[in-house]
């Protein structure tokens, strides 16, 4: 890097501390510095390993984080030695100067603190409390060790990177900042600079350091000290917590103490898609308020195929296909023979318009194990069913799901309780088991109080496990909240075309800051089978 730097013209180099606090040889640091006339100011690594202390400082507070910190200081501080641990002590906490016109000032943290993290995630309002603490015209600082810059008011601030460890980014190349000052302007380039890391991270190895610093290196994903990360760096990381958080994970043998959200039993890799908004029914507690006079939002052949592809390279294991209702849709049974030739696929309707052409498009998805058609049938009687949905409804619904077994479709059922239904249904169950819908593949769920529902349990994105919802007005944390108009809280990313990438990254965000506020971990509310 120091040569990069040179080949660039730089006229100085600056180094805004923690020299040796992720490495195999941190004793192998300070030559260098003295070679390239490097500058210096003090990190909290610096200014621990100079006192003596017993720890880093470095302004963790979870205990993980702060586990994974004390095994590296210790490393650090047994390998440096006593000359060099001096020449710490003495390095200046800041530094401050006139330089082509500008007044920069650079210190490790911020103005605040050597070990305040100053995240690109603050508000103005936040970097305003330092700018205004430098007073500078320049604001240069490290310490997160992820590079960014940003003008708030006359003060440019810029997070210069680190060297010694990747950004969190998938890259292997680490960061510095080039800073361009000249006649009272400034501006700054952020800088990827491609090193030796397999030498790097082969020699962490062999000093016997953790697993998980070296594939840190070797990955360019953080697998240590994950909790101070603010929710939406966090989000942008492949990892998001630490495995003994989730329940699922933490009786699994020891492996890498990092999981993501994603995938996981808080964060399924299931995706859901709204064909349409418009229905045959208007039942009087859907979720999504979908009805025949409903805005129709329908997503089209062109996009739900992109989804379903895009949905692929971001590892979604099973499609779900819904609406309103999707045999609305005209060109229903083309998307679903697209998506279940590449991806397990659940097709939810009322199973009443099997009817004419439909009937006949159908046959072309006979035996398709990877094609599952789940309906709903809300009471063991017609009388029932039909106080729900509409006179004939039951009859016509019971017709579909014989047509469906016909065609050697696997098939599912779910029922809505209510509390005019909830004595009918083991009576449901045996007349389902008749029709070959058995066991587990029929399930009661809960009313949720969303859409046209008057009644039934609330729910939030606060308690309810996140299952990655696309319609035509953006992406929604779940499927009851797929209705923008009734279910706005639930929307994450608005747009026709958001892609699957960043609302992944929107639900993982909005999790992390809803899981901050309390610790709590949300449960499953499952609209299929």
């Amino acid at each position: 890097m120091l040569r990069d730097a040179r080949s660039r013209d730089c006229e100085r180099v600056f180094c805004l501390g923690d020299l040796g606090g992720f490495g195999a040889d941190p004793d192998g640091i300070w030559p260098l510095l003295r070679q390239f006339g490097v500058e210096c100011v003090a990190g909290n690594y610096d200014i621990a390993i100079g006192r003596g202390d017993p720890d880093c400082g470095c302004g963790y507070s979870d205990p993980h984080d702060s586990e994974f910190a004390q095994l590296i200081y210790d490393y650090t501080r047994t390998h440096t030695s006593a000359a060099f641990a001096r020449w710490m002590h003495e390095l200046p906490r800041e530094h401050r100067e006139q330089i082509g016109g500008c007044d920069v000032h650079m210190v490790h943290g911020s103005p605040l603190a050597v070990n305040d993290f100053m995240w690109e995630s603050l508000t103005d309002d936040e970097l305003r409390e330092r700018t205004t603490a430098s007073g500078a015209d320049v604001l240069l600082c490290t310490h997160t060790g992820i590079p960014w810059q940003r003008r708030v008011d006359d003060t440019l601030v810029v997070n210069v990177g680190a060297v010694g460890r990747p950004a969190n980014d998938g890259r292997t190349d680490t960061w510095y900042a080039v800073i361009e000052l000249d006649g009272g302007n400034a501006i700054a380039e952020l800088v990827p600079f491609a090193y030796d890391w397999r030498a790097q991270a082969q020699e962490m190895r062999a000093a016997g350091l953790p697993a998980a610093f070296a594939e840190t290196i070797e990955t360019g994903w953080w697998t240590t000290c994950l909790e101070v990360v603010p929710p939406r760096e966090r989000a942008r990381g492949r990892f998001q917590v630490y495995r003994d958080a989730l329940p699922d994970l933490s009786a699994q043998p020891a492996g890498r103490p990092v999981v993501p959200l994603f995938g996981s039993s808080v964060f399924p890799a299931r995706l859901w898609i709204y064909t349409n908004f418009d229905c045959n029914l208007s039942c009087s507690y859907c979720a999504v308020a979908s009805s025949p006079t409903a805005r129709k939002r329908r997503i089209g052949f062109d996009r739900f195929t992109a989804l379903v592809d895009e949905a692929i390279i971001e590892g979604f294991e099973e499609l779900y296909v819904t609406g309103g209702e999707p045999f609305v849709e005209p060109a229903i049974v083309d998307m679903l023979e697209y998506a279940s030739d590449r991806l397990r696929t659940v097709v939810l309707t009322n199973a009443m318009l099997f009817t004419g052409r439909r009937k006949r498009e159908l046959e072309r998805l006979s035996g398709r194990g990877s094609l599952v058609v789940q309906t709903s049938i809300d009471g063991a009687r017609p009388q029932t069913h039909d106080s729900f949905r509409g006179d004939g409804s039951w009859a016509r619904t019971m017709r579909g799901i014989e047509y469906g077994r016909e065609l050697g479709l696997p098939l599912r059922a779910a029922m809505t309780e209510t509390a005019l239904n909830a004595a009918e249904v083991k009576e449901l169950r045996t007349l389902l088991a008749k029709h070959g819908v058995a066991g587990d593949d029929f399930a009661v769920r809960p009313l949720v109080r969303r859409g046209l529902a008057e009644d039934g349990m609330e729910v939030t994105d606060a308690v309810m496990v996140p299952e990655l919802t696309i319609t035509a007005d953006g992406a929604h944390w779940h499927p009851v909240g797929g209705d923008v108009g009734s279910s706005p809280d639930l929307l994450v990313a608005r747009g026709r075309d958001v892609t699957l990438r960043d609302a992944k990254r929107a639900v993982v965000e909005r999790f992390l800051e809803l899981r901050q506020a309390d610790g709590s971990l949300p449960r499953a509310y499952r609209c299929a089978v």
